[in-house]
């Protein structure tokens, strides 16, 4: 079932207010997904790289990781924690050395995402107590997307949960079931990309993620998805500039869109999108089957 939310921001006045709009319309899809929940926000990109981590024991874990990994990679590395998550800043050209020095200091320290303005928080609960877990609401951005979980073909875990993050500032959040996700990861890995879970939304943010690689620009690796997917999904996917969104050909599952001059948004369902400023004003339509829609920065 699940519920997808997203928001991208023309006015940037509204940007201290992302993380309050977005947590309204997340727990206003909880009953699509009352099993687990996260949300991507994209903040202005800096000189500094951020790779955000999860912990199962994160006072313990978190400690001394900045100083430890500083060391490793000979770099100044801060920590701010938020629960079990922690944001970690450093130069943006030692974040494939720290992923790597990560990986040795601790395996069982789990990366969210990395790049230089993508931050993804998600846990396992209701939506409300993993936004109070994270204070999403106090959470400022240029844009975002969130996910609410019903978990119909893989277990109920933190890995398990939306969004994934499979390349450098790019997510993805998906309601559907892909049906060729096992034959595609199998072509992917030998791609050379790698999967932490069993979940089929991986496999498709994997899947962009490859196509960007090798040249293809979002809107691009979207009209591929509709060849090469099979199954029934709608996909919204963050990258550090912007979102797009498209649905597969038969377009079975919810989504409706909502424009006006200050904002984009995106919901499973109209009454996500019914506390926005301005929404009696926006344009409001159910985006069409098989096409991409895109905006940017």
């Amino acid at each position: 079932m699940c519920g997808i939310v997203g928001l991208f921001l023309k006015d940037q006045t509204l940007a201290p207010k992302l993380g309050k709009m977005l947590t309204d319309m997340l727990v206003t899809m909880s009953d699509r997904g009352p099993d687990s929940a996260g949300i991507a926000v994209y903040g202005p990109a800096s000189a500094k790289g951020k790779i955000t981590v999860q912990s199962e024991t994160p006072d313990a874990d978190f400690a001394s990781l900045a100083d430890d990994l500083g060391t490793i990679i000979d770099a100044d590395v801060t920590l701010r924690r938020k629960d079990t998550h922690a944001v970690l800043e450093l130069p943006a050209d030692k974040i494939a050395a720290a992923r790597q020095a990560l990986a040795e200091l601790n395996p069982a320290l789990r990366v969210m995402s990395a790049g230089d303005a993508i931050e993804i928080y998600k846990e396992v609960g209701l939506p409300k107590d993993v936004a109070a877990r994270f204070d999403l609401s106090a959470m400022a951005g240029t844009h975002g997307i969130g996910h609410t979980r019903m978990a119909t073909e893989s277990a109920v875990t933190t890995l398990g949960a939306h969004p994934f993050s499979t390349g450098a500032d790019q997510c993805l959040v998906h309601n559907g079931s892909l049906s060729n996700h096992n034959s595609l990861r199998r072509k992917l890995v030998r791609e050379g990309l790698s999967f932490e879970t069993d979940n089929d939304t991986e496999v498709g943010a994997a899947y962009l993620t490859w196509k960007m690689q090798t040249g293809s620009s979002l809107g691009e690796a979207l009209e591929s998805s509709l060849d090469d997917l099979d199954g029934f999904f709608t996909f919204l996917v963050g990258t550090k500039d912007g979102f797009g969104v498209v649905r597969d050909p038969i377009a079975c599952k919810p989504a409706v869109m909502a424009e006006t001059d200050q904002y984009v948004a995106f919901g499973s369902e109209y009454r996500a999108l019914v506390n926005l400023p301005g929404i009696e004003d926006a344009r409001v339509w159910e985006p069409e089957p098989a096409t991409v829609y895109f905006w940017s920065h």
